[in-house]
C-alpha cells in the first residue's frame, strides 16, 4: 500500500508573505530509490506517485481521503509559529 505523509505547508524562506501556508498537503513516500539515466544524467524512477502533490483545507479533510482511498499515511505536526518582536531601534545596539 502506499504511504502518504500529510504536513503544513511551510513558509517560503525567499518571500515574507504566508499564503497558502495554511493549507495540509499531501505527498507519498517514494516506493522505490531515485537513479541517475545513462543519457542525460537526471535523477528519474519509475515511481509516478513522486508526482503527486495533493491539497486540503484541513488534516481531517486529509486524513479523511486517506482513509477513503486506502492509504496508510503519517501526520506531521505543524510546527509552533513563534512571532520574534523587533523593532527600528534595535538595529543601532
Amino acid at each position: 500500500m502506499a504511504t502518504a505523509r500529510i504536513f503544513q505547508r511551510p513558509k517560503n524562506s525567499m518571500q515574507s508573505g504566508r499564503a497558502r501556508t495554511d493549507q495540509w498537503q499531501l505527498e507519498f513516500e517514494p516506493a522505490e530509490a531515485k537513479h541517475p539515466d545513462p543519457l542525460t544524467g537526471w535523477a528519474g524512477s519509475g515511481d509516478t506517485r513522486d508526482q503527486i502533490r495533493l491539497l486540503f483545507p484541513t488534516v481531517e479533510a486529509a486524513i479523511a481521503h486517506c482513509e477513503r482511498e486506502g492509504h496508510d499515511y503519517t501526520v506531521v505536526p505543524a510546527p509552533a509559529k513563534t512571532l520574534k518582536l523587533q523593532a527600528y531601534a534595535d538595529n543601532f545596539r
